[in-house]
């Protein structure tokens, strides 16, 4: 492997600073193109695949990537028509044979490069404010002391086998495929979730664990309802109860894990005692603590906070104030000092592992000719946790009915994001020259908010 990333790292002819975007499914070498960055001193973004051709050319637009590593197998239409708009840098098949043959005239020596650790290597997309989603830059360091502390928590080492069954566009997986790999263990992965396969690989290569949500667990349990593939070495996935680390609080911006419920048995805090490597506080909006008990925002500082927003000044700036990353999110401190997440600030739609930002999905709906308004919730869904509803208004003289705004989405947004239902009123309901959600909610049946109990 070691041999293999030099190779890559050399042939990319990237320098430091520069960025490196893969646009496929899971594949082995995600894992090779991130190590390859780390020892070239560049940044690597992996990038949401399930994305519409428009998303895709925004990242890249925002990025300016030296190179784009891209696959063409089921999504070679998408990658191709996001090209188009934004030609980028040099392009590399990796499901080809374009990508063995670079390795084959790559240099197998360490390239001769001092890497700074407190330096990015890792770019996530997060949050969309206004509209439009952030890289979150994430340093050597910041990636380091992550997998350390996951592979403590969840028991990693050596006899480890983990199934990289979720996608590595999000910080969740990876962090976990990092601390496998950190310890020696053994990552196995899987282009995109299909429960036989799933099955079949946890059965051929002994997989002790897994990102397996509760849908495709039981899209599991159906394929294998003969009994023909043996999970018995599955100890661990992503929402079992018995799984060590996953319970706690965090985001992308600090890798993923802020707290973690594992620290410290008997902690009254719904998702427990802080990490390790990071400080916490609770504010009021003046950035005063506030007392125990009491809610206001979660702030933390330390090694594993993003260095900011790529290409995103005045974002970084709102965040990070006195020396310290301000998450949008609210949250107490109990009397014992562990940390219950109450619920962002802004209002965000869980669907499956997925998050998704109303503002977004609102600004797509109102793209359509025949809307005037439009707001978004989320709604209880007994598969998914929770599924989008827009509420629209239609301009005077116009006409569209819901499956034309969902189908107006799915062109726009990943298909994920889009609204599962629609209803049509004559106004939004406002305070003052704000959109009056709860209004909203509890007109439509919205709730399930993650955190806020409703």
């Amino acid at each position: 492997l070691d041999e293999r990333v030099n190779r890559l790292a050399g042939a990319l002819s990237v320098e430091p600073g520069d960025r490196v975007v893969w646009l496929g499914q899971n594949s082995a070498r995600v894992l090779e193109c991130l190590l390859a960055c780390a020892k070239a001193g560049a940044s690597f973004c992996p990038v949401n695949w399930r994305q519409s051709a428009d998303e895709i050319a925004f990242v890249l637009d925002d990025l300016a990537p030296a190179v784009v590593v891209w696959q063409d197998a089921e999504i070679g239409d998408t990658v191709r028509t996001a090209r188009e708009k934004v030609p980028a840098g040099r392009w590399l098949q990796h499901d080809g044979d374009d990508y063995e043959a670079l390795l084959a005239g790559g240099v197998p020596d360490d390239p001769d490069i001092e890497v700074d650790p407190s330096e990015p290597v890792l770019l996530m997309y997060t949050a969309a404010f206004a509209g439009r989603p952030n890289a979150a830059m994430l340093s050597h360091t910041a990636l380091i002391g992550q997998a350390l502390i996951i592979g403590r928590l969840a028991a990693i080492d050596a006899s480890y086998v983990y199934l990289n069954s979720g996608p590595l566009f999000h910080i969740a997986t990876f962090f976990s495929t990092l601390a496998t790999f950190l310890h020696g263990g053994t990552n196995v992965f899987t282009p995109r979730v299909d429960a036989e396969e799933l099955c079949r690989l946890v059965d051929a290569e002994r997989c002790t664990g897994a990102f397996i949500m509760g849908p495709t667990r039981k899209q599991m349990k159906e394929a294998n309802a003969d009994g023909r593939y043996d999970l018995s070495s599955l100890r661990s996935r992503a929402d079992a109860p018995w799984e060590r680390y996953p319970g706690g609080y965090g985001q992308t911006e600090v890798v993923g894990m802020a707290t973690f419920a594992a620290l410290g048995a008997g902690a009254t805090g719904a998702h427990g005692r802080t990490s390790p490597l990071l400080q916490v506080r609770i504010v009021d909006p003046d950035d005063r603590d506030v007392a125990p008990g009491e809610v206001g925002e979660i702030c933390c500082r330390g090694p594993l906070v993003m260095n900011g927003y790529w290409n995103r000044p005045d974002e970084t700036a709102a965040r990070f104030r006195n020396g310290w990353h301000h998450t949008n999110d609210l949250g107490r401190r109990e009397p014992d000092g562990s940390i219950t997440f109450v619920g962002p600030k802004t209002r965000l739609i869980k669907s499956a592992a997925e998050n998704i930002y109303p503002a977004e999905v609102e600004a797509c709906v109102r793209t359509h000719p025949a809307v005037a308004d439009c707001a978004v919730i989320g709604v209880p869904d007994p598969t998914w946790t929770q599924s989008v509803k827009a509420i629209v208004v239609v301009r005077e003289g116009a006409a569209v009915s819901e499956a034309e705004i969902i189908e107006h989405c799915r062109a726009g947004i990943a298909s994920y994001k889009k609204p599962r239902s629609v209803a049509f009123v004559d106004a939004l309901p406002r305070q003052g020259l704000t959109i009056d959600y709860d209004a909203l909610d509890r007109r439509f049946g919205g709730g399930g908010y993650p955190g806020s109990g409703a």
